[in-house]
């Protein structure tokens, strides 16, 4: 069966046609891509602090469905999903994006809880990464409205939080300087640990036996982290860097100018101006985890694999029921 998955976040846009197997000897169904694109279209622009989505950003985000439409067509998807998450969870507006992706896509668009965001984004690291029984790993999916904190084993999710944190609100709220200010980071990271303490009340992180991070900004990190001479998500996919070598590259990216940003090979020009919040963001929770696994864990992995792979596959769940 041949299926598609749009995630729709704060920041980017993503589409994924694939292909399923036909699952044996009792194994989950795996995807096979066909066709993978993301677009950067600032969805989420001054909704942390309007509550609207704005009409440019709509705009932005309407005219890259409309291209998503076409593909999906020429490509013969039989199912598709369509997924929203932090930003229009957050809007007043949000009806009028609803009725909007409805029109141009012919399915009815889900504003999801952060409950299921965070076990889309665990089911689609899971399906391309091996994990034990009784050997809980963290995924971490950082965005650009919220950050997801997921505690799974190969039996499935443990426990889950999303919280508001992420790219571009942190970037909104608090550093405005380029590059950013002393004060702006230490506002920003007393922002960042509020959110992970509220994970940790109903996550037990301690139990995590690895951490695994997806999504945009963590992929990019993981990039500068590499010195890559281009974004290659086959290299990407799977590095499992030491933690200080993670923290100095979110260091390097939170300190420099957005125009230095910029100039990185593997930087997307869309990403380029929030980024430095995403660092921000990945090194204090790599360090909080460092703390609270009492130094058990020592390395972060990447996956390419995220909330776009999960929501392909939630397509062959619900073709089954």
């Amino acid at each position: 069966m041949r299926v598609a998955g749009i995630d729709c976040g704060t920041n980017s846009i993503r589409l994924l046609v694939a292909d399923s197997d036909d699952g044996q000897s009792g194994r989950p169904q795996r995807l096979t891509d066909v066709h993978r694109e993301m677009r950067i279209v600032r969805l989420g622009q001054g909704v942390d602090a309007t509550g609207l989505l704005a009409a440019e950003a709509l705009e932005r985000t309407f005219a890259a469905v409309d291209e998503y439409a076409a593909t999906i067509r020429s490509l013969g998807a039989e199912r598709v999903r369509f997924v929203a998450t932090s930003a229009t969870r957050d809007a007043r507006n949000r009806d009028v994006f609803v009725d909007g992706i409805r029109s141009r896509l012919g399915v009815e668009p889900e504003v999801v809880p952060g409950a299921e965001e965070a076990a889309l984004s665990f089911a689609g690291a899971a399906s391309v990464l091996p994990l034990s029984a009784g050997k809980p790993v963290v995924v971490v999916d950082l965005g650009g409205g919220s950050t997801e904190f997921v505690l799974g084993d190969a039996a499935g999710v443990i426990a889950a939080r999303s919280v508001d944190i992420g790219s571009v609100r942190l970037t909104e709220r608090h550093l405005r300087t380029d590059p950013p200010t002393a004060s702006e980071i230490a506002e920003a990271e007393d922002d960042v640990d509020r959110g992970i303490d509220e994970a940790l009340a109903e996550v037990p992180l301690a139990q995590a036996t690895a951490v695994i991070g997806v999504a945009g900004s963590i992929t990019t990190i993981t990039a500068h982290a590499l010195a890559l001479p281009s974004y290659q998500p086959d290299r990407i996919h799977g590095a499992e860097l030491p933690l200080l070598e993670v923290e100095s590259a979110c260091a390097s990216l939170l300190a420099m100018s957005r125009s230095a940003r910029k100039d990185l090979p593997y930087m997307h020009p869309g990403r380029a101006d929030v980024i430095g919040a995403g660092a921000l963001v990945w090194r204090r929770i790599v360090d909080r985890l460092a703390d609270v696994t009492e130094g058990r864990i020592t390395t972060a992995i990447t996956s390419e694999h995220d909330i776009l792979d999960g929501i392909a596959l939630s397509t062959l769940d619900r073709a089954a029921s």
